[in-house]
């Protein structure tokens, strides 16, 4: 991983602002970089729109029950 990491703190924020949060940041982001979101519990369609993108992730359940998930731009 050589890109820019940048996070994204999602927690409170009601359906579909974290998901909506996230997509911006990706957009602004450069080829290679890496957002780390971390969010209420795991986003499920979030998961799904990364899968249609072809954005590879890594999804990190935290003992809070909260999720961390470390997204890498295309």
């Amino acid at each position: 991983m050589s890109g820019n990491v940048t996070e994204l703190d999602n927690r409170g924020l009601e359906p579909p602002q974290p998901m909506l949060r996230t997509l911006e940041a990706l957009e602004d982001m450069g080829s290679g970089d890496i957002l780390v979101i971390h969010n209420d519990r795991v986003p499920m369609f979030l998961i799904e729109e990364l899968r249609r993108l072809q954005y590879s992730y890594e999804v990190d359940p935290q003992p809070d029950g909260t999720a961390k998930v470390a997204i890498t731009k295309k």
